[in-house]
C-alpha cells in the first residue's frame, strides 16, 4: 500500500456510479490518508438529502517499480552472457588474460603446477593445485595457456572425464596446426574445440587490446547453446576492441612463419650483438632496439616452439640464411671489383709497385682509395 496520497492528485473520471445513484461521486478526506470515501448525494421525495458513503482503499499507484519485468530480463541476459572459465597454466600470459576476463565479470578458475594461490586471490580468481578438484568445478571453457612444448603432456594428464561432456577447449598458442591436431586426437568427440592466437602479450597489450589482432579457427563447435557459448568467449576479445580475424590453422602457420618467427629470429640475433642506444640514434636503429626489447622478454622455449611446431619455420630459416649469404656475396663481389680495378688500371699506368705497397701497408698516406681486406 502507499504510505500517503494527496487527494488533489486522485482522479475518479473512470469510475461509474451505481445504477441507483444519479449524482456524481465526490471524494472527501476522513482522517486517514490511506483511504478515501466516495460520497454521493440522493434527494428524497420530501426534499431532504441523504448521503451514501463508499470506502475506497488505494492499493497501487501508477509508478515504475524498481524490479519490473524489463529490469529482470536485462539482468537475466547479462548473467547468461557470463562464462565460467578455467585457465590451465597460470603463468605470465595466463594471468595477463585472466585480468581482463575477470574485469568483464566472468568467473575464472585456475590450475597450474606452481602455486599461484596468492596472486589468484588478489585478482579474484579461484586457484586449484589439484587438477581433479579443478575439473570437478565443471568450467564451461578450458583455456590452455601452457607453453608450446608442454601442451601435449598437460592435456594428456588433465582428467577430462571429470568435465562436462560438452566443455569448450581453447588454446592460445603461437602455432595452430599442432594444437588443432592434438585436440582432435586426444579429446572426445563431445568436446568443442576453438583454436585462437592473441597476437599480443603482456608487453604489447599492456596499454589495451584495441586494434590488436586475434586469430581464431572454429575447429569443432556444436549447435545451439554450444555455438552461443563459443561466440560469448570470442566476445571477450571483441569487447576489448581486438581485430577479429577468422583463419584456418594451416593458413595461420604459413603467415606466422613469415612474421612472428622471422621477427623473433632477427630480434635474438640483434640481442646477441648487445646493441645499445647512442646519442645519435636514427629512427631505423630505434626500431631495431624495439624489436630486441619486444623479443627479449620471451623465453627461449617459446622461440624453440615457434621453430619446432611450425612446419614452415625451417623453410623461413633457410631463406633467411640464403638472403644473408647473397647479401654478403654482393658486398664482397663489389669489393673485389674495386680492388681489381685498382690493380689492373695501375698496371696500365705503370703504378703496380705503388698500388702493391699501398695494399701491403694500410697506413701509407699516399693512397686514399685503399680498402683493407679481412680474412677469415
Amino acid at each position: 500500500m502507499a504510505a500517503s496520497i494527496k487527494l488533489s492528485t486522485v482522479s475518479f473520471s473512470s469510475l461509474q456510479p451505481c445504477s441507483s445513484i444519479r449524482q456524481p461521486l465526490m471524494p472527501i478526506k476522513i482522517g486517514c490518508t490511506k483511504s478515501i470515501v466516495l460520497v454521493s448525494q440522493k434527494k428524497k421525495q420530501n426534499g431532504t438529502q441523504s448521503r451514501l458513503q463508499r470506502h475506497l482503499k488505494v492499493k497501487a499507484l501508477d509508478a515504475a517499480q524498481p524490479f519490473d519485468y524489463e529490469s529482470k530480463r536485462i539482468n537475466e541476459i547479462e548473467n547468461n552472457s557470463k562464462l565460467k572459465i578455467g585457465i590451465v597454466g597460470f603463468g605470465n600470459f595466463g594471468q595477463f588474460l585472466a585480468k581482463t576476463i575477470v574485469g568483464q565479470g566472468h568467473t575464472v578458475l585456475a590450475h597450474s603446477r606452481r602455486d599461484y594461490s596468492e596472486v589468484a586471490q588478489k585478482m579474484g580468481v579461484s586457484f586449484y593445485m589439484d587438477q581433479d578438484d579443478f575439473c570437478e568445478e565443471h568450467p564451461e571453457v578450458i583455456l590452455l595457456c601452457s607453453s608450446i612444448i608442454s601442451t601435449e603432456s598437460v592435456l594428456r594428464l588433465l582428467p577430462t572425464q571429470r568435465l562436462k561432456r560438452n566443455t569448450l577447449f581453447v588454446d592460445v598458442l603461437s602455432v595452430k596446426e599442432f594444437p588443432r591436431n592434438l585436440f582432435l586426437q586426444v579429446l572426445p568427440s563431445e568436446f568443442d574445440i576453438l583454436c585462437t592466437h592473441p597476437m599480443f602479450g603482456p608487453e604489447s597489450g599492456k596499454a589495451g587490446w584495441s586494434g590488436l589482432p586475434l586469430v581464431y579457427d572454429k575447429v569443432r563447435i556444436g549447435q545451439g547453446l554450444r555455438a552461443e557459448r563459443c561466440q560469448q568467449f570470442l566476445n571477450i576479445f571483441a569487447k576489448e576492441g581486438c581485430r577479429m580475424v577468422e583463419m584456418s590453422c594451416a593458413e595461420h602457420d604459413r603467415h606466422a612463419a613469415e612474421t612472428q618467427f622471422i621477427t623473433h629470429t632477427v630480434g635474438r640475433m640483434l640481442g646477441n650483438l648487445n646493441l645499445e642506444s647512442t646519442p645519435i640514434n636514427t629512427k631505423g636503429y630505434e626500431s631495431l632496439l624495439r624489436i630486441v626489447e619486444n623479443t627479449a622478454g620471451d623465453s627461449f622455449d617459446l622461440y624453440y616452439g615457434l621453430f619446432m611446431y611450425n612446419v614452415n619455420a625451417t623453410e623461413q630459416l633457410e631463406r633467411l640464411e640464403m638472403a644473408f649469404d647473397a647479401l654478403k656475396k654482393q658486398l664482397v663481389g663489389r669489393l673485389h671489383k674495386i680492388l681489381r680495378t685498382q690493380l689492373f688500371d695501375g698496371v696500365a699506368r705503370g703504378e703496380v709497385s705503388e698500388q702493391s705497397s699501398s695494399l701491403a701497408d694500410p697506413q701509407n698516406p699516399t693512397s686514399d682509395t685503399t680498402i683493407p681486406l679481412r680474412t677469415k
